[in-house]
């Protein structure tokens, strides 16, 4: 019996429980098809050939056993801000980094669900950017259109997911980076609630701002990974209670009442949503108008959130700068940004952490009118790879807020979001739109996206820059 190189995380869990196929030719198809495309799109910065065969000959064993773990034996990546043990945690930066010891906390809980970690995957410097390319390891493209960029700074694992080469992979979003890179290669991105995985060893990123989340073809392959992956260390300070998001597909979410918000959350420099964009936000919103769902146009009162998130991303760009061992190879950005986060590490960041629970409280009651929020992922579609990378530091953030002013918002609140895809702009640049609700609601906002996906069968189209070699037959 052949299988399907393009299948998900849960039907290559299914077919090694139901002996169709060996996780040992499943992970040699997967590092097969990461070898051949590790040239064109540059998906990964470390690829674990030995040492994930070893694990998939260790879970063969558990499956001939009888053993059944939700994932046992499924190659997935994660990002390379994530601790893998026996590997070095470069995070995007040059320089020799030393293997670390143990897992973080997510990777753990993956390994406990039986999952294979193939590799880690390409991230810009510190995860500042929405693109994924740097003097470190080169461009990661896109597999949709090789010549932009995949986004970021989870890019790496957005083009390994879209290309195909694992069927699903973490990534961790601060200010988007995982809805952004999910928007821009056609794929399902969820940031969850800050807290539902765990960033330990680190009990909070970037002061709290940012979270590790999924990247699938699939609503049910991205609440599966994030299932696998959630829970806490001991000493998380952010416990959120547990939750089965995997229950929530299929789920009728009843009929809602959808705020359609397209204005940019306040910003210190210019942004527009771009026309093409608008249109396939807004037919994302007539799709759920026809789905029986209220959805009428209103903004949240976002206020000058903005003032909160600086301080806290750039006091978190510090902490990771003076832990680098080599900061002389650091982008000059990257040290600018760090300098910047040392002046206001002190009252401004008291300031903006003490903020954030009056913005829950005002941006909570218009979930009192509402139930989700329906907003563009990003303002424009993917740009061209080098369109950033040579800029300056006021250059740069100009032209990202430009780009991608909706996301950053929930990061300073930490309530979840889903990146649903919306469709295509252009010479068939994949764009996103975002599903976003309060505290806790990834059950909500799961279900709404896998309605969505079951009329709109977004999942059945696959990116033309993709790879044939190495599918299995079991």
């Amino acid at each position: 019996m052949s299988y399907d190189r393009s299948a998900g995380l849960a039907s290559s869990a299914r077919a090694l429980a139901d002996g169709e196929l060996t996780s040992r030719r499943l992970v040699e198809a997967c590092l097969a098809r990461i070898e051949a495309t590790q040239g064109s799109l540059n998906a990964f910065r470390i690829v674990r050939t030995s040492a994930a065969l070893a694990e998939a000959d260790a879970a063969d064993r558990e499956l001939a056993a009888g053993v059944r773990r939700p994932l046992l034996g499924v190659p997935v990546a994660v990002k390379d801000d994530m601790d893998v043990a026996g590997e070095p945690t470069a995070f995007g930066c040059r320089g020799d980094f030393p293997p670390v010891r143990e897992d973080g906390e997510a990777v753990r809980r993956l390994r406990a669900a039986g999952a294979v970690i193939v590799g880690k995957t390409n991230t810009c410097e510190l995860g500042q950017w929405p693109f994924t390319e740097g003097p470190a390891f080169g461009d990661t493209r896109n597999p949709w259109h090789p010549g932009h960029t995949p986004g970021g700074s989870s890019g790496g694992s957005a083009a390994a997911v879209a290309a195909g080469l694992v069927p699903a992979a973490l990534g961790s979003d601060g200010a988007g980076s995982v809805r952004i890179p999910a928007s821009w290669t056609h794929l399902i991105g969820i940031k969850p609630q800050r807290g539902r995985i765990s960033t330990w060893p680190r009990a909070e990123s970037f002061q709290g701002i940012t979270v590790n989340g999924t990247l699938a073809r699939t609503v049910a392959d991205a609440a599966l990974l994030l299932d696998a992956a959630s829970g806490n260390h001991p000493e998380d300070p952010h416990r959120p209670a547990e939750l089965t998001l995997a229950e929530a597909v299929g789920r009728d979410p009843g009929r809602l009442r959808i705020a359609l918000s397209l204005k940019p959350p306040f910003t210190a420099l210019p942004a527009r949503l771009e026309s093409d964009v608008r249109a396939r936000v807004v037919e994302l919103a007539e799709k759920l108008a026809s789905l029986g769902h209220t959805v009428e146009e209103a903004d949240p009162p976002y206020g000058q959130i903005g003032l909160t998130f600086m301080p806290r991303a750039t006091v978190g760009i510090a902490e990771r700068v003076r832990e680098a061992p080599h900061p002389g190879l650091l982008d000059r950005r990257t040290l600018e940004a760090a300098r910047l986060g040392r002046l206001l590490g002190g009252a401004p960041l008291r300031a903006a952490r003490r903020a954030e629970a009056g913005l829950q409280r005002r941006i909570g009651t218009f979930f009192t009118s509402y139930d989700v929020i329906l907003a563009p992922t990003t303002a424009a579609p993917p740009p061209r790879i080098g369109a950033m990378l040579s800029l300056g530091q006021f250059a740069t953030d100009r032209a990202m807020i430009a780009a991608c002013p909706y996301a950053w918002p929930w990061n300073v609140l930490g309530w979840p979001g889903v990146n649903v895809p919306a469709g295509f702009v252009g010479d068939g640049l994949p764009v996103g739109a975002q599903l976003l609700g309060p505290a806790n609601s990834e059950p909500l906002l799961v279900s709404v996206a896998a309605e969505l996906e079951s009329e709109l069968r977004w999942h059945e189209l696959r990116p033309p820059h993709t790879v044939t070699a190495g599918s299995p037959a079991a």
